[in-house]
């Protein structure tokens, strides 16, 4: 059971990470082709990154209660 917990934590991490780092990147290609849109770029890219890390955080907290259950 710690197994399969750890890997949804894990799953969830990379998850995360990645999502984060591809919208990142198109924020910045986007700021650099309009930067007038700078801040409406930055609210959005702040937005999703913070939906992002919600999924990781959810993922963690699957793999605790998975623990926790045993």
């Amino acid at each position: 059971m710690g197994a399969i917990a750890a890997g949804i934590a894990v799953l969830s991490g990379i998850g995360a990470g990645l999502g984060i780092g591809i919208a990142t990147s198109k924020a910045t290609e986007a700021i650099a082709r309009q930067p007038e849109a700078a801040g409406d770029i930055n609210k959005a890219l702040l937005l999703g990154a913070a939906l992002a890390e919600a999924t990781a955080i959810y993922g963690f907290v699957v793999a605790l209660l998975l623990v926790l259950m045993k």
